[in-house]
């Protein structure tokens, strides 16, 4: 029984990822990160959703966090 309960919650939040991420199918894998990290997905959802790696998620997340070089603000 209370397996069953988790499972029906682990699959709504699957189907809320996907439509989260609906209008963003062109989108790049690290800014379908950047969306559902909005929502505290683990790496392993989002590897689910967006239909890749975990590993892939975990460097999409790593490129979001690196200081972009260039100008820098005063």
């Amino acid at each position: 029984m209370m397996d069953d309960n988790k499972d029906a919650d682990a699959a709504i939040r699957l189907m809320l990822g996907y439509l989260c991420i609906a209008k963003e199918s062109e989108a790049s894998l690290s800014r379908k990160v950047q969306i559902l990290d909005r929502f505290n997905f683990r790496d392993a959802e989002i590897a689910i959703i967006c239909d890749s790696a975990v590993q892939a998620v975990r460097n999409a997340r790593h490129m979001l966090k690196k200081k972009p070089y260039g100008k820098k603000k005063k």
